[in-house]
């Protein structure tokens, strides 16, 4: 009986410990993930924005990421930006951001942009002058940066 409360001790400390870890993928799930946004990304490349789109025929950047994420990860995310953020798990440490996580901007007063991180600095998103395309996060884009959170 003393054994068995030793090991279920152990294995709740362990579920603690666990769960204060850092947040990183490991590198055989990130090269999964970066094949599936690799792969959208060859269909979608250059498909011109479009406020409120939702097909090739024009998106916005949360009608990209919805797409990505049901086509790719069968998941089903909210379709705006607003109601984006609110689901995943903050992601609060850069060195911890892995393929697929959603980067997210404050590009304006109200205004959000939400692109995918795929890595090296490096996020897809739909651009209002370039439609779907990938940008490095530098310069413009950290003075933007809000937050990241994980959805996969």
């Amino acid at each position: 009986v003393k054994m068995k409360r030793l090991n279920i001790l152990i294995l709740i400390i362990l579920c603690l410990f666990t769960g204060c870890s850092s947040m990183k993928i490991t590198p055989k799930e990130n090269s999964y993930r970066l094949s599936k946004i690799n792969k959208f990304y060859k269909e979608w490349k250059g498909v011109r924005y479009r406020y409120g789109g939702y097909s090739k025929r024009g998106v916005d950047c949360s009608g990209m990421v919805k797409i990505l994420n049901k086509k790719e990860f069968n998941i089903i995310l909210p379709r705006t930006t607003k109601e984006m953020v609110k689901v995943g798990k903050k992601v609060k440490n850069n060195k911890d951001w892995g393929a697929g996580d959603l980067i997210f901007f404050k590009t304006g007063w109200g205004v959000r942009h939400v692109g995918v991180y795929m890595g090296n600095n490096k996020f897809m998103h739909a651009s209002r002058s370039k439609g779907v395309m990938i940008s490095t996060f530098k310069g413009y884009w950290i003075k933007k940066f809000w937050q990241t959170r994980r959805v996969i």
